[in-house]
């Protein structure tokens, strides 16, 4: 019997991801997390316990990416919105994003998908999801004022940019401002044990301290899916931004890997995470979680 099987309520089910495609992507940006996620396992000693399941949405059936890599997309963006709900993380990979924003309207994708994931947690907080963009992946989150009131970050070169374009959505919005911090990645909404003392807790960051806090995930295969169930997590969810959506933006490409191990961490566990970077030879580089919530 898997190890998974230990439950109440049967198997734990697949995290299921979407992966966006554009033309002119970064490569690593989309393989990297990829390739982090296809490792994961709710039980490091039991290979028929896969903990992601991932699937690719596209304008057609073949996207290129800037490396000149083609790959196969599952479905186009008409189906992705109708099962959007399914997904309990949606990753935007960066590269060829001032092409894609010159011409950008509301109906732009991925922008459009961005923008009604959003609005899906906003308006279900029962269920724990994340967005998560990759490098210059951050711009699209920036463009669709998804940043506004939380920190985040992305590719060095791209600071500036990122700047400009939240301070463009602050104005016309909630006037909230963007914190963009120089990381390996920033979470927000974040869900972990706090402590009695949130000010002691190395693992969150409200104010930019003089060193990086690092961040790190609850511990416990199963710890998503029963925050999903408590009325107590719900409601605490729902009284964050973006109705407890956890925004996860990172710096340059190879942070990629980085905010894909903090994401096994966070809905597998740190064992998982820690044997998918024994696995890889990767040396799993820590960002910084700027708030979080006990659950």
């Amino acid at each position: 019997m898997s190890a998974i099987e230990d439950t109440s309520d049967g198997p734990t089910p697949p995290i299921k991801v979407l992966f966006t495609l554009h033309p002119g992507f970064d490569t690593m940006d989309f393989v990297g997390p990829l390739e982090v996620l296809s490792y994961a396992q709710h039980n490091i000693k039991d290979a028929s316990t896969k903990a992601f399941k991932c699937a690719f949405v596209s304008h057609s059936e073949h996207t290129v990416s800037a490396q000149g890599c083609s790959f196969r997309a599952h479905m186009d963006y008409e189906d992705a919105h109708d099962t959007l709900s399914e997904y309990d993380a949606l990753i935007i990979p960066g590269g060829g994003i001032e092409s894609l924003l010159k011409t950008a309207t509301d109906q732009t994708e991925p922008l459009a998908l961005i923008k009604a994931y959003t609005a899906l947690q906003k308006a279900d907080p029962t269920k724990e999801r994340n967005l998560i963009s990759i490098c210059t992946g951050s711009l699209l989150l920036a463009h669709q004022g998804i940043l506004q009131g939380l920190a985040a970050t992305t590719h060095p070169d791209a600071y500036t940019k990122l700047e400009i374009l939240c301070q463009e959505a602050a104005r016309a919005g909630t006037l909230e401002q963007t914190d963009v911090m120089e990381e390996r990645y920033v979470v927000n909404n974040a869900r972990f044990a706090l402590g009695e003392n949130e000010d002691e807790n190395p693992f969150i960051l409200r104010k930019r301290p003089d060193a990086r806090r690092k961040s790190i995930a609850r511990k416990g295969s199963n710890a998503w899916k029963e925050g999903n169930k408590r009325r107590e997590s719900i409601n605490r969810r729902a009284g964050l931004k973006l109705g407890g959506l956890r925004v996860i933006t990172t710096g340059g490409i190879t942070c990629g890997l980085d905010a894909a191990l903090y994401l096994v961490g966070a809905m597998v566990s740190t064992e998982s995470a820690e044997e998918v970077s024994r696995l890889m030879q990767y040396e799993w580089k820590k960002g910084v979680t700027v708030d979080g919530i006990d659950v």
